[in-house]
Parts: structure tokens; C-alpha cells; sequence
């Protein structure tokens, strides 16, 4: 470490042992300096190197596991010595980067932990790794339950939610006098998808403005999943045209399951996803069963979903059409109700622009945080106009609310009788959510939690 580096500001990583330290180490240092292993207690000495990470550039100390002194994995001196070098990392931080699993939850010593870091008084950011897919929620409930403010969601080993933990930790690791400059804008991943033959690279192409992507009258052309780095209205945006994707039972092709599969995979990395349909074949076959799965997948995976009807010129009871799709989607997806449909002809270069209002609209609503005064006003409006049902003879009683995770939006009710809390009540507040807030065709998670209120004083 050069003499200079020393004057950078440092960063302690913290947490019980186990929940991916090391590889956000690793991760911020660009190198694979910290031994990674899934057995607790692979780190015992505290690590520092300089990160160069997203703009910003400070020193990072990966600390070893802060072990219950009860743990029978360790001896009690190392156990303790561990403790120290923590302790004494923390003691010469800027910030305090608290990482919690998001897969197992919070301990009653990660609760411990936490009101021993904040009796430091340093600065908090409070991660939940393992977040990627469906991970996470319960991590995530049990994190925004340690009152350290609002847990960031990330998966350190696939490098996800890297961009929010950027703006987080900029606010406390700025050198002095250095002029503050705009967090760096994550570019946004829209995916194109649907059947072979629909349109998809046609679109791309409209969006783009050029022939980039090769196309003809015959399904099957694109077999790789193609990311294009795309600008629009100043916007950064990674564009990616899929392989059409058939039912598995006509799929044949070894070439052709593969691409398929990488179309599917690319559901793991994809924001927003626009569902291309044909709108010029007979009503009864514009949604078939692989576009339902398809859009179950993209909102079981919780990323946003719009969907373009192609060939729009050639539509001739257009009204008939928009009806008919809008009361199928309705029915089929309860969990993501108003998912926009918009009309376009790609190969005219028709209604382009709307399309992508309505993508840059759902991403601001996928990306939404609600503050937590107006969700508890809210949520008290709503259980007193529609109470929740009697328990044993006693009633429901949600507490209070909090929103612990954007994209998509998820949230958190502190009640009484959480585990008796009936699925209709909770589509109840999902739906007067997305009604109230007006974010229409996102999926929005919701989870009952018995714990009592962390911020009430």
C-alpha cells in the first residue's frame, strides 16, 4: 500500500461469520484476495486493501466473524481475539458496512451486533447479501427489524445491487475538499422476448434506428441472447434481443434448447421486460401457454413487464383486441394488475416512442420507495376502513409498515397474529397499493411480521 493510501478513507466489513464478507471484499478490490470458503471462521485476521470501486477509491478492512462467545467451532481466546481485531476495525472506520445473510435471516446476535455497532456511533450501512432470484425477503424483514435504517439488498458473488450500495457509501467516504460528483448511473437492462416470428429483432432494430439485428420472415433467426449498449433521451440502456421461445415439447434442435435457455437466463439479470405478441393472428391465439409461463416467469422473478402487440397495421377490430388482452392479463396475473399493452408495428416504426414511455415508467415505479410516515398513515386508513378478520376470537392487529426493497417494491407489516394473517387480506393491501400509489402492473411483495415495532421510541 503506497505511503498515500494511507489518507484514504476506510471502510470495516462486519457481520457474523459466513454471510459473504470476503467475497464483497473481493469484490470491491477486484482481486481474490480473501480466502472464500463456506465454513465459518475461514477469516481470523483482519484484511485491508484499497478498493477502486464504481468512481470511488478508500481503503476496506474485511474483519473476521463476530462469533457468539458460546460458539463450539472456536476456542474462547480466539474467539475473543477475533472480537478484537473487529472492534478495533470499527474503532478506525469512517463507516460501518454491517453485512446480514439474506437466506437465513437475522440472529438473536446479529441483534446483538447491531446494538453493539451502534453504541460506535460511525456511520451504518446495513447490507443483505444473498439476495439474487426470490432470495432474501425474510433477510431482508428481519434486517429493516435491527433499526439501523434501511437494509440495502445485494449478492456480492453476482455483483448485484452494487449500484446502491455505491450511493450509500458515497456519502461518508468523500476525501476532503474533493467536489462531490453524481452517483454513476447503473445502465438499464431491458430484455425483448416472446415466441419465434413476433417481431422481436424488428423492434430492436426500430428502437436502435439501424439494421443491427439480422432479420427475415422465418422463426428461429436469433439464437443468442445479443446485449446492445443503447442511448435514449439520455438515458444509458442495455438492450438484449432473445432467442424466440417455443413450447419445449416442439423444441428439437439441441442449438435451439440452448438458445432458449440462455433467452431464459436472461431473466436473471433483466429489469424491465417487454413481452412481444403478434397482433395480427386470430384473437384466440394472441396468448398462448409459453407467453403466460414466459410473463409468470418475468413476474415470479419480480421484474417489470410490458407488453407490445406487434403488427398493429394489420389489426382490424383494434379495440376488440386491446379488450380482450387487457381482461386476460387481469385475470392471469392478479399479482401484477394493469401490466400495460401497448400497440406498435415495428416494421413501420409506429408507436415506438410510447413504448418506451410506458418502459421508463414502469422502471420508475419498479424502482419506487415509498416513505414509511405515508405508508403508516395508509396502512391505518386501510385496516380501519376494512378490518382484519378475528382470530380466535381475538383480531388481527397490523402495527405498523415499512418498505424494506425497491425492484420490485417489498414491504413489511409488523402485526400481531402474523402467521394467521389470511392471503386474501394480504391481496387486499396489495391491490389498494398498487390502486392508492398508482403503480400499475408491478409486482409488489408483502410479508406479516410478528415482531414489534423497532422504531417506536
Amino acid at each position: 500500500m503506497r505511503g498515500s493510501d494511507y489518507d484514504l478513507p476506510l471502510v470495516a466489513l462486519v457481520g457474523r461469520p459466513n454471510v459473504g464478507k470476503s467475497t464483497l471484499f473481493n469484490r470491491l478490490v477486484g482481486k481474490r484476495l480473501a480466502l472464500v470458503h463456506n465454513q465459518p471462521g475461514v477469516t481470523r485476521d483482519r484484511r485491508e486493501a484499497v478498493a477502486d470501486f464504481m468512481g470511488l477509491r478508500f481503503r476496506v478492512i474485511d474483519t473476521p466473524g463476530l462469533i457468539d462467545p458460546d460458539s463450539k467451532d472456536l476456542s474462547v481466546e480466539l474467539s475473543q481475539g477475533m472480537r478484537r481485531q473487529t472492534m478495533a476495525a470499527i474503532e478506525q472506520s469512517n463507516a460501518v458496512v454491517f453485512v446480514v445473510d439474506g437466506i437465513a435471516g437475522c440472529t438473536p446476535y446479529d441483534q446483538e451486533l447491531a446494538n453493539l455497532i451502534r453504541q460506535s456511533h460511525k456511520p451504518i450501512i446495513l447490507l443483505v447479501n444473498k439476495t439474487e432470484g426470490k432470495h432474501g425477503v425474510q433477510g431482508m424483514s428481519d434486517a429493516a427489524s435491527l433499526g439501523l435504517g434501511e437494509p440495502i439488498p445485494i449478492a456480492a458473488e453476482h455483483g448485484l445491487g452494487m449500484a446502491d450500495f455505491q450511493e450509500a457509501l458515497i456519502l461518508y467516504i468523500k476525501e476532503p475538499g474533493e467536489e462531490e460528483e453524481d452517483a454513476i448511473e447503473k445502465p438499464l437492462r431491458l430484455a425483448i422476448m416472446g415466441r419465434p416470428n413476433v417481431g422481436k429483432s424488428t423492434l430492436v432494430n426500430a428502437l436502435l434506428g439501424e439494421e443491427r439485428q439480422l432479420t427475415a420472415d422465418i422463426p428461429g433467426v436469433t439464437r443468442d441472447a445479443i446485449t446492445l449498449p443503447w442511448q435514449y433521451e439520455g438515458r444509458s440502456i442495455e438492450l438484449v434481443d432473445t432467442a424466440g421461445i417455443r413450447r419445449r415439447s416442439r423444441v428439437q434442435e439441441d442449438v435451439e434448447k440452448l438458445a432458449i435457455m440462455d433467452a431464459e437466463r436472461t431473466l436473471n439479470y433483466a429489469e424491465v421486460v417487454v413481452l412481444v405478441i403478434d397482433g395480427s393472428i386470430p384473437m384466440d391465439q394472441l396468448i398462448e401457454k409459453q407467453d403466460l409461463t414466459l410473463a409468470s416467469q418475468v413476474i415470479d422473478e419480480g421484474r417489470a413487464l410490458i407488453l407490445a402487440v406487434n403488427k398493429w397495421d394489420l389489426v382490424k377490430e383494434k379495440d376488440k383486441l386491446l379488450k380482450h388482452l387487457r381482461e386476460q392479463l387481469d385475470i392471469q396475473f392478479t399479482q401484477a394488475k394493469g401490466i400495460a399493452c401497448v400497440p406498435i408495428s415495428a416494421l413501420n416504426h409506429k408507436n415506438i416512442e410510447p413504448l418506451m414511455e410506458a418502459v421508463l415508467e414502469v422502471e420508475a415505479n419498479w424502482n419506487r420507495r415509498l416513505p414509511t410516515a405515508e405508508l403508516n398513515r395508509w396502512l391505518e386508513y386501510k385496516t380501519n376502513s376494512h378490518p382484519a378478520p378475528m382470530v380466535a376470537g381475538r383480531r388481527i392487529r397490523p402495527k405498523y409498515m415499512t418498505q424494506i426493497k425497491t425492484r420490485p417494491p417489498t414491504f413489511v407489516v409488523f402485526s400481531s397474529k402474523a402467521g394467521d394473517v389470511p392471503d386474501s387480506y394480504k391481496r387486499y393491501l396489495i391491490n389498494a397499493l398498487r390502486v392508492d400509489f398508482k403503480m400499475p402492473g408491478i409486482p409488489i411483495r408483502l410479508t406479516f411480521k410478528g415482531s414489534k415495532n423497532p422504531y417506536a421510541s
